[in-house]
């Protein structure tokens, strides 16, 4: 049975749970005054690594998820999603790893949806978390999530080892920061081969400042490209592209929530409604395109269809094995670029819910094909 959206009518079906969205600033200062009492806090821990997930969810089981994309996902996709887990979703309006992270160590969030950097930061800093899920792009190296941004009068910029002398908008600790260091690893060139700025990668700021001749290079990504090329192009800005890979995303918990019986269970029943939510995208853009990037994100058809266009084909793996490899390099590259430890990358994924997610991956395939 599906969640009960607020737009549509449960059709004669028995809600056994309620779908709550909350923001950040509704749901952090409720969660913070309450997360002391907890009472899912003094459960036992029946989830060690080597123990099998366990499956029934009891009755009041409540998982907070800073997921927003896959919200909407399951609200426009309706009853083409099996989204009734018989337990609530509080829906937190949260997304990127500095807020995520910053809500896990209130105790106010269950797990988040963000690229690989994060649970790498998270550790480092002395919170314990797991990767739960992972998916990325089979055609990553034609649909790229970042390009670099090369300013308007920067001339001779064409490729990454021209990057040597130049500003370059960094951001450490995100996707967009470890994105640099890997082009500079690439091109054979050292953090004082170039001027790195340390600028907040949000919203539009990388291509404001590459705009207002802060940096010379930023990564930029999405609608951004778009958008920049279109204001700047004709003044000389141009954008680079860089061959590697910058797809992953993943959903990761703190090991706490993933250790308490009850919020493990609710997890393994949400990471396989994740899955298939990110198949549904993907099978229906137009669909996508009116409700979530023009109704929802107030984008135009235009940036939509470009958005959509550049989205790639996801791949959601039942082997983990490369993607451990490939979070191993990131790692390396990070703790020399950062000073800290070398962690091993094996030991922030639970690979038990790896069969979780390809089971869910399959039961969908199967039911599209009828």
């Amino acid at each position: 049975m599906p969640f009960a959206h607020p737009a549509r009518t449960r059709s004669g079906r028995t809600a056994r749970h309620r779908l709550a969205a909350v923001t950040a600033a509704t749901l952090l200062p409720a969660l913070l005054a309450a997360c002391a009492g907890d009472a899912s806090a003094d459960a036992p821990s029946t989830t060690a690594a080597t123990a099998a997930l366990p499956t029934e969810v009891p009755a009041g089981t409540t998982l907070v998820v800073g997921d927003p994309t896959t919200q909407k996902a399951v609200e426009i996709a309706g009853d083409d999603l099996d989204s009734d887990l018989g337990f609530t979703i509080e829906w937190a309006n949260l997304s990127g790893g500095p807020q995520t992270t910053e809500a896990f160590r209130a105790g106010a969030l269950d797990v988040g949806a963000v690229a690989d950097i994060p649970p790498i930061h998270a550790e480092w800093t002395g919170l314990d978390v797991k990767i739960v899920s992972a998916v990325y792009r089979q055609d990553w190296q034609e649909n790229p999530i970042y390009e670099f941004g090369v300013a308007p009068g920067v001339d001779g910029v064409e490729s990454l080892e021209a990057f040597a002398g130049h500003r370059i908008a960094y951001s450490p600790g995100q996707a967009q920061g470890v994105i640099v260091l890997r082009a500079l690893q690439e091109a054979g060139l050292a953090q004082d081969d170039v001027t790195l700025v340390e600028l907040p990668s949000n919203g539009d700021v990388y291509a404001t400042a590459l705009a207002a001749g802060e940096v010379d290079i930023a990564p930029i990504g999405g609608v951004q490209i778009a958008r920049y090329l279109e204001k700047y192009e004709a003044d000389g800005a141009h954008t680079v592209r860089h061959g590697l890979r910058d797809d992953p995303s993943h959903l990761y918990a703190p090991t706490a929530v993933i250790d308490d019986p009850a919020k493990a269970a609710a997890l393994r029943a949400y990471v396989q409604l994740w899955a298939q939510a990110k198949l549904w995208v993907h099978d229906h853009p137009e669909e996508w395109k009116a409700g979530y990037y023009v109704a929802d994100q107030g984008l135009s058809p235009a940036d939509a269809d470009y958005l959509v266009e550049r989205a790639g084909i996801p791949d959601i793996p039942a082997d983990w094995s490369e993607a451990i490899a490939r979070h191993q390099e990131t790692i390396e590259l990070l703790a020399k670029a950062t000073g800290n430890d070398v962690l091993d990358a094996a030991d922030l994924w639970d690979q038990r819910f790896a069969p979780v997610v390809a089971e869910a991956v399959a039961a969908y395939r199967e039911k599209e094909a009828g």
